[in-house]
């Protein structure tokens, strides 16, 4: 899988996520303060992973920034990209499940490397449901999407 990752922040935990993502043989394209030369501004690198997923160059993004709150809103604004905070596992899976969220957000300040393990491992395991209900509400979000862009 591409998936594309920010960071505002050289932090060790973005670093070992990273890692952690090619170790599980994912396809890893880094932004920010992650990429030597980019612009490390939460903002900023949040909109470029956030783009590639809306683009169809990656299939999923992780932005992280201190609490993960801006790195979530900035890749929010990115119409297509549906971005979740998650502090634990339980939520990263309900974000996949009932939100079909392609982007995951993640807190430098809050996320140990042993949390992020967990989280990843129920990101990754997690897929959108089928659920009539479920697929309503994401829809409604893609027309959402849809109405502030014009398409």
């Amino acid at each position: 899988m591409r998936i594309s990752v920010s960071s505002d922040m050289d932090e060790p935990v973005a670093r070992a996520l990273l890692a952690e993502l090619r170790e599980r043989g994912h396809d890893v394209r880094a932004h920010g303060a992650l990429s030597h030369g980019d612009d490390p501004q939460w903002a900023v690198c949040s909109e470029a992973a956030a783009r590639e997923v809306a683009a169809g160059t990656a299939d999923q993004a992780v932005v992280c920034c201190w609490t993960g709150t801006g790195a979530s809103i900035a890749a929010n604004k990115v119409p297509g990209v549906r971005a979740a905070l998650c502090t634990d596992a339980t939520t990263a899976d309900g974000a996949r499940r009932w939100n079909d969220a392609n982007v995951l957000a993640l807190s430098l300040r809050l996320t140990s490397e042993p949390l992020l393990r967990e989280i990843l491992d129920a990101w990754f395991a997690g897929a959108p449901s089928d659920d009539a209900e479920d697929r309503r509400n994401v829809d409604r979000v893609r027309r959402l999407d849809q109405e502030r862009t014009g398409a």
